[in-house]
């Protein structure tokens, strides 16, 4: 794949295109930006926290507009997860080429990767001016996460790491104390080897808990609201 080819037939196909908006642009940046870091994969999983601060976007729902908008005008393929453990999985449009994008098509191999957690990695491509405009691929381990760190340095670390992605104090707390006591293992007695890792699984799966919680608050109060005058004394 060569980088600078596949930027410049996207900024082309932008400037034809009226449907789009400043914030499509930025997620498909920040979606190319993903798939450079996975060496062009045929497939790549994504996380959409991450994505979304990459991409500067503040609200989950224009997020999964975009998204949806770059599925649907065939800029790429959007195969999205409900489950907290797994990333939404892309498959980006080699635009310019015949390649159009495969709606269908599986790939069971990187199923067996949606246990792993994968976040917005360092760009391969250098600096800011490739020489050759050929993607210029890191020699250093693309899986190397920036922390290596197994637990983190203390409370106040994973409060500050809380309140950086949006999230109450109160919920660090509860996570801090949670592992704490686990000795910072997983359920199944295996060592944590990325506390940051888990700490966002943990979000995402607040935020789903929280919703469920206002959509059955919602329905029990639907439930429970009669708009209709009875007549008790009627046998029944």
């Amino acid at each position: 794949m060569n980088y600078i080819k596949l930027l410049n037939a996207a900024f082309e196909k932008f400037y034809f295109d009226e449907r789009l908006n400043p914030t499509h642009i930025s997620l498909y940046m920040a979606l190319f930006q993903e798939w450079n870091s996975s060496r062009f994969a045929d497939e790549f999983y994504v996380n959409r926290r991450d994505l979304m601060r990459c991409a500067k976007i503040g609200s989950k729902s224009t997020y999964h507009r975009c998204v949806t908008d770059l599925d649907s005008w065939l800029y790429l393929c959007y195969f999205p997860s409900n489950n907290p453990y797994k990333g939404s999985k892309i498959k980006m449009s080699i635009i310019g080429t015949s390649h159009e994008p495969d709606m269908g098509r599986y790939n069971p191999t990187l199923e067996q990767l949606t246990e792993q957690y994968y976040p917005i990695r360092e760009l391969v491509v250098g600096q800011h001016h490739p020489i050759s405009g050929q993607a210029l691929v890191s020699t250093t381990n693309n899986n190397k996460q920036e922390n290596l760190t197994k637990q983190p340095k203390g409370r106040q670390d994973v409060i500050d790491f809380f309140v950086k992605n949006d999230f109450k104090a109160v919920e660090a707390e509860k996570f801090y104390e949670h592992y704490d006591e686990r000795d910072w293992q997983t359920s199944n007695g295996k060592p944590i080897r990325d506390w940051r890792s888990v700490a966002t699984n943990w979000m995402d799966r607040t935020e789903l808990f929280e919703e469920e919680n206002k959509k059955q608050a919602s329905q029990i109060k639907d439930n429970l609201r009669t708009t209709k005058t009875k007549d008790y004394g009627q046998p029944l």
